[in-house]
């Protein structure tokens, strides 16, 4: 306990001090807790390792995940568009529903290209940069096309430079994000990420298809351009690459982890993974039922959608809020999915998934009318909770078969479902000009989905090694 009484130094320091005694008492008990503090006992010190940091009250993953929320969230305005486009470009410039269709499925097949080597270039370049410059490359492109007036221009502003813009900012972003500043957490980080998008969708669908209704098309690109600047300071000046950059331990960890050097060699190394895993036969098998997944969501129902129903005289306006409805379910799909891939066998999960979807398209075509009726929308709260539903089980797949390079692997898995969205994106604005409506897509849309069902279903199980016994 500390003694009362006063010392020598003390009574002469307070002669010479000018200030009230009240004053001088209040100064003396700040100068004895900080003396307090500052000879207090470090543990790790005590142990001869270098000293802990002082852990903050609000530790700064927390504030590098809420950038990158931001981020996703903006980036959900140019995944929303392309949708609200095809009718006002078709009418303006007369361009064909293929011609507009091509343009979106470079940007989807760039956005699955460009995945597996986004966390190599993340890891050479570092987080800050590539997301900076994929940010720009989406403005540009965005913003470029308000001034186009042939097809080719198009193709290059929307179809390249935005699909390497969001390719660069595809899923390896939010993974490579949780995995280097939390330890703990990490499974609520990334469902709070990936409800970035959906809630971004939410956002930005209403609006841009009143844009698009009451101001032309042109407003609503300049909102994209914007969207995607806006969030470049963000990303700047409060993103980092690494804990170690700012001293600090990831979030949950018990240690200080060093920062790595610069990763050389890692899109070698995603090649060949590619290259062995193609000589294996569930790699077909998952990249196949993958791709039709992706052709029937963002190919199909994103990109289609909104045409399909303008065509049965549905107000945009109207289609676009059906279309954000399904960003919403799409997130508690997914969670109940994860849940559900923890009790059961992922192959008939996606057997069921997919036999499911299947079946539900074959009934859109009656569903679509003037305005909305409730079995339109019990066919949207399905669609939404079956949208990315088949992500967990694929997931669990490729660990499975795959083992260490599993989360490369799952990467050529998600190309495969882009470059499968692309094809419909495409083929189905096709279909459209040489049929005069989408049905066909639709019927065609349920089989592929039919056939998903039974491809996985003869996915084999890995034999496990077996343990030696001691």
């Amino acid at each position: 306990m500390e003694s009362r009484t006063r010392r020598p130094e003390a009574h002469e320091r307070d002669a010479d001090d000018p200030r009230p005694r009240r004053l001088r008492r209040r100064a003396g008990r700040l100068r004895r807790r900080r003396r307090r503090t500052d000879t207090a006992p470090d543990a790790s010190a005590a142990d001869g390792a270098a000293p802990t940091p002082r852990r903050p009250r609000i530790h700064r993953a927390w504030f590098v995940a809420a950038v990158a929320f931001v981020t996703i969230l903006g980036a959900a305005a140019f995944r929303s568009l392309p949708g609200l486009l095809i009718d006002p470009l078709n009418d303006d410039f007369g361009w064909s529903r293929g011609t507009i269709g091509a343009a979106v499925s470079i940007n989807l097949a760039l956005y699955g290209l460009t995945a597996p080597f986004a966390a190599a270039l993340m890891d050479r370049f570092g987080i800050r940069r590539v997301v900076a410059v994929a940010l720009v490359l989406i403005a540009a492109g965005s913003g470029l096309t308000y001034w186009m007036t042939a097809a080719w221009q198009l193709l290059l502003c929307w179809g390249l430079l935005v699909g390497l813009g969001t390719g660069s900012m595809a899923l390896a972003f939010a993974a490579t994000v949780t995995n280097r500043w939390f330890t703990e957490r990490r499974g609520l980080v990334t469902g709070i990420l990936t409800a970035a998008s959906a809630s971004g969708q939410l956002i930005f669908l209403p609006l841009l298809s009143w844009m698009v209704e009451e101001h032309t098309w042109r407003p609503a690109v300049v909102t994209v351009a914007l969207a995607a600047l806006a969030v470049v300071p963000f990303v700047w000046l409060l993103l980092r690459d690494h804990p170690a950059d700012v001293g600090l331990a990831p979030y949950g960890a018990t240690e200080f982890v060093p920062k790595p050097p610069p990763a050389q060699g890692a899109a070698r190394r995603a090649v060949t993974v590619l290259f062995s895993a193609a000589r294996t036969g569930p790699f077909w098998l998952l990249a196949g039922t993958f791709a039709i997944c992706g052709a029937s969501t963002n190919g199909l129902i994103q990109t289609h959608f909104v045409p399909a129903a303008l065509d049965h005289h549905m107000p945009v306006q109207a289609a676009a809020s059906l279309l954000a409805v399904i960003g919403v379910f799409d997130v508690v799909g997914t969670v109940f999915s994860g849940w559900l891939t923890d009790r059961f066998e992922p192959r008939r999960l996606l057997a069921v998934y997919y036999a499911l979807r299947g079946v539900s398209l074959l009934f859109l075509p009656m569903l679509l009318a003037p305005s909305v009726h409730p079995p339109m929308l019990f066919f949207i709260v399905f669609y939404g909770l079956d949208w990315v539903a088949t992500v967990p089980p694929t997931v669990a797949l490729c660990r499975e078969q795959y083992g260490e390079d599993s989360a490369i692997v799952f990467g050529w898995v998600l190309a495969s479902h882009q470059v499968g969205a692309a094809l419909v994106a495409f083929l189905g604005g096709v279909a459209r000009d040489v049929f005069g409506s989408y049905d066909m897509v639709w019927y065609a849309s349920g089989a592929l989905c039919a056939a998903a069902a039974l491809m996985a279903l003869v996915i084999r199980r890995r034999p496990q090694t077996a343990v030696p016994a001691l």
